[in-house]
């Protein structure tokens, strides 16, 4: 590698409970030049401690850990935010001498910091105007006119996809389309991407281990304290697996045992969705697991060794 070359960059993703921060700090424990930077859209939220699995107090002690507690949970933050927030530590930690690993698996914070992803602006001004309509397929049909391309990327009933392209290309007056390559395409990037991998049953088994975890170590009363702020939670927060289902317990509405059960169930899907996302991604190098995350170490040196 050149001198003027710029260092490769290290990421450890994967499902949620699949033992990256385990690892990450492992790793960070052998070499004392490593930050962690979290890549977890809600380890983001001040207070939002224990139904996050944020580090500890002790572990942020021992190792320095970045994008943790940017904002209360009453306040929105966009992915073009934390892009902005996360390439401005990885330049610091290495602007001192330090070398940044990412850790975490929200799939689209990821993409936006390792393929530094053209994120549109938001336009709520125009998106209250588009709600009006309640015909997604006539939204779609207007898409179609605006910005062909993205209209044919998409289904005419994802009403989802379909107001964001048109709340980007109505409000920038750019086509949606033509904002970067797209998630579909996977170039080439600084990060070396390494991820553990656990059998579906596993992961399953320590997603409910997890949460038992949670319960017992206070997380009823963390949301009881969220729910009691009057400032509210913004929509992003009050969205988080185990807050939401948890938040219908203390509001009365379902039993402890209901609401956990549905957490358990709730965060299952969203390990297959992220499983999914994932593996679509030929980047990432896959170490298989079966007991314990630490199984992943060697690897994980060994990847850590030869990019640095």
């Amino acid at each position: 590698m050149s001198d003027d070359t710029p260092p490769p960059r290290l990421a450890i993703v994967g499902v949620t409970a699949s033992g990256k921060s385990t690892l990450a700090m492992a790793l960070a424990r052998q070499h004392r030049e490593i930050e962690l930077v979290s890549v977890d859209s809600m380890q983001i939220y001040r207070g939002m401690d224990i139904g996050t699995a944020k580090p500890s107090a002790a572990e942020r002690a021992e190792v320095p850990h970045h994008l943790i507690d940017l904002v209360d949970p009453c306040d929105a933050f966009t992915v073009a935010e934390f892009q902005r927030a996360a390439e401005s530590a990885l330049t610091g930690i290495e602007a001192r001498g330090g070398v940044p690993v990412l850790v975490g698996g929200t799939g689209l914070h990821l993409r936006a910091v390792v393929d530094a992803l053209e994120l549109p602006g938001q336009f709520p001004g125009v998106v209250a105007d588009l709600e009006s309509e309640p015909d997604t397929e006539a939204l779609h049909r207007r898409l179609q006119t605006l910005d062909p391309l993205a209209a044919s990327r998409m289904e005419p009933s994802n009403r989802r996809r379909v107001l964001r392209a048109l709340e980007v290309t109505v409000g920038s007056g750019r086509a949606f389309s033509s904002y970067g390559p797209g998630l579909d395409t996977y170039g080439p990037t600084r990060f070396t991407m390494i991820g553990p991998r656990w059998p579906r049953a596993a992961v399953d088994e320590r997603i409910a281990a997890r949460y038992r975890k949670q319960i017992a170590d206070g997380f009823v009363e963390e949301v009881a304290r969220l729910a009691a702020d009057p400032r509210g939670l913004s929509h992003t927060a009050g969205q988080a697996l185990g807050y939401r289902q948890l938040l219908e317990h203390v509001a009365g509405r379902q039993t402890l045992e209901e609401a956990v059960e549905d957490a358990v169930a709730a965060t299952r899907r969203f390990a297959r969705r992220q499983e999914r996302w994932f593996r679509r991604d030929p980047r990432v190098r896959w170490i298989d697991v079966a007991d314990n995350p630490m199984e992943a170490s060697a690897a994980v040196m060994g990847e850590y060794r030869s990019c640095t």
